[in-house]
């Protein structure tokens, strides 16, 4: 297992981050994920600290706030110390039915946490994510807000969840100005049938040092590898009855057609070299993977063993490749006669 800074800060997590949405499976969608109890939860935690994951990653609405509680309930039982694991959790979504039980205001924002500390019977979190974009609220209103937290201590670091570039970019400029603790790291899709996220996004990311979460890196399941354009073998897989999220199924199927080649050749499931592309994605801090059972972690955790040679990565970056966009192609045409000037500056 290697270890990563998140963003711009001294802190390191681990290439992987146990995900907690398949705990508790209370309510209509998150039923649909997983329905773990404290005691399979107990066992997927051990497990991922024992392989040496120390991130966690959950959030206020998942079951209703009862994932909050396996989790911190779980570290408990492990008799995990506190300072041996990083836990990340997130506030947005409804979790009352006030007109203020919701988004990203101030007075969501320091309910939220307080409630969420309760649940998870912490002093603190590590990292507190705004879980996606409010357009009731201001964004300076929301980063006052999670400098507040950080300077009382409820948190350590802040990020974002499924934002625009525009919008993260706005959010770190009134951070700078003011001088507020700024967003440390981007929760967000990515996987290798699904790029978009390279358009605009992942330039920001690296310009501004802010680490990459990535959720769902096996497309809700698509890219397990475990059933076929026709669905056959599909039983059992979420997406037969949650189809989450949106992926051009056509361009994902050609993706495990060249993943599956390569998986066989290195002995191993397409999900690991799935999951192994992402790893090898310099722009990628850490992958969240969520599990219903001890094998499906481990056949997670042991991509982190997977690499992939020059040739490999060609072969999937070419069949995964974002079809030409503008102003990407404009981009790259204009700025030809720079990047060659840079190449021989630097003798590459």
């Amino acid at each position: 297992m290697r270890y990563r800074k998140l963003g711009r800060t001294g802190l390191f997590v681990s290439e992987l981050c146990l995900g907690t949405m398949t705990f508790g499976g209370t309510g209509e969608v998150w039923s649909q994920i997983g329905q773990l109890q404290q005691s399979e939860a107990d066992a997927l935690v051990g497990r991922s600290l024992e392989a040496g994951i120390n991130f966690i990653d959950t959030a206020d609405v998942y079951s209703q706030g009862i994932s909050e509680q396996i989790t911190g309930q779980a570290l408990r039982n492990l008799k995990i110390a506190r300072e041996d694991v990083v836990i990340a959790t997130k506030v947005l979504g409804e979790v009352g039915k006030g007109p203020n039980a919701r988004g990203a205001s101030r007075a969501h924002i320091m309910d939220g946490i307080k409630a969420s500390l309760k649940r998870m019977q912490l002093d603190y979190v590590d990292l507190y994510q705004i879980h996606g974009f409010d357009p009731a609220t201001p964004i300076e209103e929301t980063v006052r807000a999670l400098d507040n937290l950080v300077q009382h201590g409820y948190v350590r670091y802040v990020g974002v969840s499924n934002w625009a570039a525009w919008q993260i970019m706005k959010a770190l400029g009134i951070a700078d100005k003011h001088g507020l603790a700024r967003f440390e790291s981007l929760q967000a899709y990515y996987t290798i049938a699904g790029r978009d996220l390279e358009r605009e996004i992942v330039p920001l990311l690296r310009s501004e040092e802010v680490g990459l979460m990535v959720w769902s890196p096996l497309a809700g399941g698509l890219l397990s590898g475990k059933f076929t354009r026709d669905q056959k073998g599909a039983e059992g897989n979420r997406r037969t009855t949650f189809d989450f999220p949106p992926v051009d199924k056509a361009r994902a199927f050609d993706c495990v057609d060249v993943m599956r080649k390569i998986a066989d050749a290195k002995g191993v499931s397409v999900a690991q070299i799935a999951l192994a592309w992402l790893l090898h994605q310099q722009h990628v801090t850490s992958v969240i993977i969520g599990a219903k059972r001890l094998d499906q972690l481990d056949d997670n955790i042991a991509a982190t063993q997977v690499r992939l040679d020059p040739d490999e990565l060609a072969a999937l970056s070419e069949i995964s490749a974002l079809p030409p966009e503008y102003p990407g192609w404009m981009f790259e045409r204009q700025g030809a006669y720079r990047r060659n000037q840079l190449a021989d500056a630097f003798g590459v």
